[in-house]
């Protein structure tokens, strides 16, 4: 039963202050949306999401009372580059007060922690936002006994076949194709138990092997002198669970012989790349350091951390008129939970899983097509996906949560050496591409590329739905250009902006060949994954032209004239963006030529976003228009974009309608509301839920270089009180209510 059924009408009417009030409360604000339910989760379905950005944990109670999680990481990479748990583990109370008419539990958003009330007793579940360990606390008005055990599913070597082996997508094309033309039989090899403890249980996962040299090999990239690194090999993760008191009565179960009426149990997860004697030893001494802090500094310094987060950005929503204020609800909920979501899998080693993050759950108890797999699996495996990869960290930008955009940068920048060398092998020429899936250190998943290379050139893929599609890096660019021009940081500028965008736009400069006026020809190319063959498509053509004339603002200390040079000549050699002529009225166009439609993309609409050529205040609105109501594609949800580019467009009631819908729809197979999916992708999908967040974002607010438009797409029956960040190192705190913007503060 939600909250919101439940308080309803309480809730419209303190969200009053939180939207129309000058200086909210932001924790009492945020508070409004807290989860509560008085009804256990029963199963993993059932489960609510916790994390510190980069541990987290799927939580919930079961029948009996039990309180049982799995635990996760962002960077638990099997030896077949998987993104796996750390195991689950089961917290048995004994006498058991567990009493169903008396429980309660509640997802409190505003410091990161879920209480679950039986009555006479209370527990505390949290993750540490700033060091690595989950806690547990329970307070009982009488002596309980906690039995707390490890639980694991890969007890032996599991091989990965049929549906199962989509969650490991190493040798796979698709699907439903696990193996393509690289015949091999995988596995997700078993965990490890250490066996003899007396005041701990000890379970890892040892890479003891790893695909990522015969990746290389496969993919003609030689790594003779080891500039590469095997991200895989001897790589360890895993967990020590301890408690206050605790012992061992077997090597995967602790309790406390003597009953008390407080108990505490902590896991204290670790990934290392070393021998497993090494990393057995710094798990222990993590856990050693972690407990000799002062818990209440700690506690008071986590709650100081998520009361940053929320007060750094916010939209508050809602309106005199009951229906759309239930629709404001739905959609302030949507954000938060969303934006939660993030920041709990968004400060890791690796960056946010778009099919499912870390809060992947066992596919047991589903009634579809997916039933019957344990919490290792996720549609469309351990690869990053960039056009579903790209849209959390698009959202980040307006919230100003930049600290959770290192990971996806640095994810990029670690690979451009290997992506280079690639250019450099298939092609002869400088610059780097990257493949649209990628393992996360920069190459093709093997049944992508193809193992039966006898009579294919290097660099040539088997998979045609990425064959030619390398316009990822060109939109990875944008996004680093927004996040110069939003944190005006010229380290980044001069670590990470110039160097990788250089190597992008020099890819485009000297991969093709020029006609006889001296324009670019792209071709063979892509239109997206849409159209597979294509000539001189959209998205690449607006996608170099935004990307270089934003690179030339720069000032020219972060470039060196050369470099500009060279890109004011690479604009100057490109095709016309492609248009043509319906019915007497100019669109958008794919491209210039394209065939071979095989996917649910727009591209035409890419020069709306993400490149942002047309829009409200720029030249030939009109043409965008027109192109958007004539669009093939309508369809809303996953990663589409249409909500987005409508936001862009000014046309609010579009924008508005599709992002209610969105918030709307979760997968119902769970309790929490912004588990969306599958989708196209899997639950949580992360496509679904950023989309929606970029569209509410751009109905309130627009940017370009140092511009803002306010409210350009905001419908007049929802007053909002939001706070975003803005170009310059700045945020903008405004107030609208019954028609009228109120400025509150526009420089911080």
């Amino acid at each position: 039963m939600s909250h919101f059924k439940i308080q309803y009408l309480l809730l419209v009417l303190s969200l009053v202050a939180c939207v129309r009030g000058p200086q909210p409360d932001i924790l009492k604000c945020v508070g409004k949306y807290n989860l509560y339910w008085d009804t256990p989760g029963y199963n993993s379905l059932g489960s609510l999401p916790i994390g510190n950005g980069n541990i987290g944990a799927n939580v919930w109670i079961e029948d009996n009372g039990d309180l049982v999680f799995l635990i996760s990481q962002t960077n638990a990479w099997s030896e077949i580059g998987s993104l796996m748990k750390l195991g689950r583990v089961r917290v048995a109370l004994s006498p058991n007060p567990f009493k169903k008419e008396e429980f309660s539990q509640e997802l409190k958003l505003q410091d990161g922690t879920i209480f679950f009330d039986y009555g006479d007793l209370e527990i505390k579940f949290w993750i540490d936002a700033n060091n690595p360990v989950i806690q547990t606390d329970i307070l009982s008005k009488t002596p309980v006994q906690a039995k707390v055990t490890y639980e694991n599913w890969r007890r032996e070597p599991i091989p990965l076949v049929d549906g199962v082996g989509e969650g490991a997508y190493v040798w796979g094309i698709g699907p439903n194709q696990m193996s393509g033309d690289c015949n091999r039989e995988i596995y997700q090899e078993a965990d490890s138990i250490e066996q003899g403890n007396k005041k701990h249980i000890m379970a890892y996962h040892h890479n003891a092997y790893s695909i990522f040299e015969n990746n290389l090999d496969i993919q003609a990239i030689a790594n003779d002198n080891g500039q590469f690194t095997d991200p895989l090999l001897n790589l360890n993760f895993g967990v020590v669970i301890k408690g206050e008191g605790m012992q061992n009565v077997s090597d995967t179960v602790l309790i406390n012989p003597e009953p008390s009426t407080h108990v505490q149990m902590q896991v204290f997860p670790l990934i290392e790349q070393n021998n497993v004697q090494a990393w057995k030893r710094n798990v222990l001494k993590q856990a050693s350091i972690i407990e000799s802090m002062d818990e209440a500094k700690r506690v008071e310094a986590h709650k100081t951390w998520w009361k940053n987060f929320w007060d750094r950005s916010y939209i508050f929503i809602s309106s005199e008129d009951s229906i759309a204020n239930e629709e404001a609800v739905i959609v302030t909920q949507g954000y938060l939970l969303q934006r939660y979501v993030n920041a709990c899998g968004g400060r890791g080693n690796s960056p946010i899983k778009f099919n499912g993050s870390i809060f992947t759950v066992d596919t047991y108890l589903r009634i579809d097509r997916f039933a019957g797999n344990n919490p290792d699996y996720r549609q469309w495996g351990g690869c990053y996906w960039f056009q579903n990869t790209r849209l959390p960290y698009w959202s980040m930008i307006s919230s100003g949560d930049f600290d959770m955009m290192q990971p996806f940068f640095k994810m990029y920048m670690d690979a451009l050496p290997l992506r280079k060398a690639a250019t450099q092998k298939y092609y002869n020429h400088a610059g780097a591409f990257f493949p649209e899936t990628m393992n996360f250190w920069g190459t093709y998943a093997d049944g992508d590329y193809g193992c039966d290379r006898d009579t294919l050139p290097d660099g040539y893929v088997k998979n045609p739905f990425i064959r030619y599609y390398w316009s990822n890096g060109l939109e990875l660019s944008m996004i680093m250009n927004d996040y110069y021009a939003f944190t005006k940081s010229n380290s980044f500028a001069q670590d990470t902006l110039v160097p990788f965008v250089s190597e992008i736009l020099t890819f485009y400069d000297q991969h093709w060949e020029r006609n006889s006026e001296g324009k670019i020809v792209f071709d063979p190319a892509m239109s997206l994954e849409t159209y597979h063959t294509a000539k001189n498509p959209a998205p690449e053509i607006v996608g170099i032209r935004s990307i270089a004339e934003k690179m030339l603002q720069l000032p020219i200390h972060l470039t060196g004239k050369e470099k500009r040079m060279q890109w004011k000549k690479l604009i100057a050699d490109l095709p016309d963006l492609p248009l043509k002529t319906v019915n007497g009225q100019v669109l958008l166009d794919a491209a210039e030529e394209y065939s071979n439609k095989a996917n649910e993309e727009n591209p035409e609409m890419y020069a709306v976003f993400p490149y942002r050529a047309y829009g409200i205040g720029k030249p030939d609105l009109d043409i965008a228009l027109r192109t958007f109501d004539a669009k093939a594609h309508k369809q809303n949800g996953g990663w589409q974009q249409n909500s987005i580019q409508a936001a862009y467009l000014g046309l609010s009631d579009e924008a508005k309608g599709m992002i209610i819908e969105s918030f709307s729809t979760h997968d119902k197979h769970f309790r929490f509301p912004a588990f969306w999916g599958p989708n196209y992708d899997w639950t949580p999908d992360q496509c679904h839920g950023s989309v929606a967040m970029i569209a509410l974002q751009r109905m309130l607010l627009q940017y370009e270089d140092d511009d803002i438009i306010l409210l350009p797409s905001w419908p007049k029956e929802w007053d909002v009180h939001f706070k975003l960040n803005i170009p310059g190192n700045r945020r903008y705190e405004g107030i609208y209510n019954n028609g009228k913007l109120k400025e509150i503060n526009a420089e911080y």
